[in-house]
């Protein structure tokens, strides 16, 4: 039986990116082993998850009666159908997200009531349909939820200690760039820093309530987004750091005020790159993320940060890139790191 070893104030986390990802035997309980949790999983993990050593479980303890996924819906499939089943969902707080094989549309609701039935403490499920537009807003339709929710959207999701209020229908939060906003959260103190493509927060929450920088200053276009961008600096306490602003990056970014500049989104960044590069002070750091094919990595986006910063008649020094998340096939989210002087 196998097992990793985590930290237990890390074991929350990886505990849920797990069981999201469907890796995690939740069949079988977490256990203590001195300052560490071993965490159930099953089959081969992926490598970002490489970091903590795999053990393998001694005497295992076991749920008694826990519903598993297959065994609910066995009764309403046939057995190429149960192939089709989803190993994994994502959760934000107590709301489910799934998404289905189009031959899995009908029986949606019964999937979805099963996906209560495994969770408890969970309100409702949400199929998920992609993101779509310049807003990034998702796609999803209500499939199951507990009788008496007023509002079954509505989410607060917490990780690494921080609170993000949310509406699910309305505004994405995505799962895969866990480690990278955790990374956020160490850096930027007392610094003055620019979040460009702010979201609800992905980045500058962890960073103010974290690494507590001077100021930052957290633009976003989405009024959705922005309207829970402004929530959640209030659930976290961090009004007097975060200045939370609504408007297009390309209108709203400041000249030559910061210490950090955080380009976190993907799709068209490289349009803003004049603007996160002119945002900085001499010296700062740019953290730039771009969707790159994998044979272009990273000399694409690594050129074209060197370029904009040529062009301002200025130098960029590469301090280090990495990947975040596989975006397509072929295709890697990565993030390039990058001082300006």
């Amino acid at each position: 039986m196998k097992a990793l070893l985590v930290p237990k104030e890390r074991a929350e986390t990886l505990r849920k990116q797990l069981l999201e990802a469907g890796y995690m035997d939740s069949r079988r309980k977490l256990k203590v082993r001195g300052n560490d949790l071993e965490i159930p999983v099953t089959g081969s993990v992926p490598p970002e998850f490489a970091q903590f050593p795999g053990i393998r479980q001694e005497n295992p303890e076991y749920y008694e009666n826990e519903p598993v996924f297959r065994d609910l819906m066995k009764q309403y499939l046939g057995g190429d159908e149960m192939d089709l089943l989803p190993r994994g969902w994502q959760i934000l707080g107590d709301v489910v997200i799934v998404s289905l094989h189009p031959d899995l549309y009908p029986v949606r609701s019964t999937l979805g009531d099963a996906l209560l039935t495994m969770y408890p403490y969970c309100k409702s499920v949400y199929l998920d349909g992609g993101i779509v537009g310049e807003l990034r807003r998702p796609s999803r339709e209500l499939i199951a939820a507990r009788d008496g929710m007023d509002n079954p959207a509505l989410a607060v999701h917490t990780e690494n200690g921080c609170r993000f209020k949310l509406d699910v229908t309305k505004v994405m939060f995505s799962k895969g760039n866990l480690n990278e906003r955790m990374r956020m959260g160490k850096l930027g103190s007392g610094e003055v820093v620019v979040d460009m493509f702010a979201g609800i927060g992905y980045f500058t929450i962890h960073m103010a309530a974290h690494a507590r920088p001077a100021r930052i200053i957290a633009i976003e276009l989405n009024p959705e987004s922005h309207h829970y961008l402004i929530e959640n600096t209030r659930l976290n306490r961090v009004e007097d750091i975060v200045e939370p602003i609504l408007g297009d990056c390309a209108e709203k970014t400041p000249v030559a005020v910061a210490d950090r500049v955080v380009m976190g989104y993907v799709g068209s960044t490289h349009h803003y790159l004049p603007y996160g590069i002119g945002a900085l002070k001499p010296g700062g750091v740019l953290h730039y993320h771009e969707t790159v094919p994998e044979i272009l990595m990273p000399d694409r986006p690594v050129e074209r940060i060197r370029t904009e910063a040529k062009r301002q008649g200025r130098k960029a020094e590469i301090l280090q890139w990495h990947r975040v998340k596989k975006y397509a096939p072929g295709v890697w989210h990565i993030v390039v790191d990058a001082r300006i002087n």
